[in-house]
């Protein structure tokens, strides 16, 4: 049997209020589709040292950073739009620290949401702060009275994602009002909506096994290809870790 990998997740943080008090949380979306995966989730709560995430990170095989909020757009240099609702800073200031650690480590990561623009952002790309604005033709990427709202994917041949879904009509999982506007020089794009907006991200650098998906496979709506995301992520990691052990042992 073979060993299982242990993937981090990271959570949401929400304050306390005068009811409630504060709270770690995460859909069980993210944990269960990796369990399915066969792999071993670890949820990793929002850490304040370096060093204790350097070491949360020397235990495990590999990361899937979670949607959420927006990042904050000041951090980048920008203004918050109207539109604009950014994460608790507790869940931002380990994020960000995050990403960049997993980058510098080439650690194999799966960005989903927030998390594929965490990525970007983490290797030098930016943001669109509200779609309408910067693609005014753009289709529909978020409808608040559907939290199930899909479109339509057209994706790179030959990609992971192509893999996922392969030949036939694609719909997946679309909640956000943000998007990628220039992409990191680490990524190449492998997925777009109809409207051009960018779906998927994957890493050029043959030496990290890096993807990014702005759609959500883990929502209680996905589908059986939807959880091939990722279970194409837990075999890509495994085929790359198989391959790393064998040049160790050589």
């Amino acid at each position: 049997m073979r060993r299982k990998p242990l993937i981090g997740l990271n959570m949401d943080y929400r304050p306390a209020d005068k009811v409630n008090p504060a709270k770690g949380e995460i859909s069980a979306g993210y944990f269960d589709c990796l369990i399915r995966a066969q792999a071993v989730p670890v949820v990793v709560p929002p850490l304040t040292s370096r060093s204790d995430i350097e070491r949360v990170l020397d235990t495990l095989d590999g990361f899937v950073l979670i949607g959420g909020a927006d990042l904050d757009p000041i951090r980048d240099g920008c203004y918050r739009h109207a539109h604009t609702q950014v994460m608790h800073p507790r869940r931002e200031d380990f994020d960000r620290m995050l990403a960049k650690l997993i980058g510098q480590r080439r650690m194999p990561v799966l960005g989903i949401g927030a998390g594929m623009q965490l990525l970007n952002v983490s290797q030098g790309g930016t943001l669109s702060l509200h779609i309408p604005d910067d693609f005014p033709a753009a289709i529909p990427h978020w409808d608040p009275q559907d939290p199930y709202h899909r479109h339509g994917l057209v994706v790179t041949k030959g990609s992971l994602i192509d893999r996922v879904y392969g030949e036939g009509e694609i719909r997946v999982a679309s909640r956000h009002h943000m998007a990628i506007l220039d992409l990191a020089p680490v990524f190449e794009v492998t997925a777009r909506a109809p409207d051009g907006i960018i779906e998927a991200i994957e890493s050029r650098d043959p030496d990290w096994f890096a993807v990014g998906v702005q759609f959500h496979p883990e929502c209680e709506a996905a589908s059986a290809l939807d959880m091939r995301v990722f279970e194409e992520f837990v075999e890509g990691l495994l085929k790359r870790s198989g391959r790393h052990a064998a040049t160790v042992h050589a």
